[in-house]
């Protein structure tokens, strides 16, 4: 049997954790992060947070670490809103974090 061009019945783009290269080579610390960031709780953020997760996780600073940690610690919702700009976030949100972010939303 021939495989099949129809895009639903094939694998797709990866979009999950399992997909991300030398994942075996984290800590202990940054796996937990990385699916704290896949699995968020809603889609949008799982995809945002996931990707950004997927390509800066191995070589994220300490500092940058506990930022992402400090921020998966929010609500969804609210993490949203600071990413679109429709609120501001407070000052205990890392802004240049956040911008990081930004570039995986699209």
């Amino acid at each position: 049997m021939l495989p099949s061009n129809d895009p639903a019945s094939g694998p797709g783009p990866a979009a999950e954790p399992s997909a991300t290269p030398g994942r075996g080579d984290l800590d202990p610390r940054r796996k937990r992060a990385l699916f704290r960031a896949w699995h968020r709780g809603m889609r949008e953020m799982d995809l945002v947070m996931g990707r950004f997760a997927d390509r800066e996780m191995a070589t994220l600073s300490e500092p940058d670490l506990v930022a992402l940690e400090q921020l998966m610690d929010e609500p969804d919702q609210e993490v949203y809103a600071w990413l679109t700009g429709r609120e501001t976030p407070p000052d205990r949100i890392d802004a240049s974090l956040l911008a990081r972010l930004r570039e995986y939303r699209s």
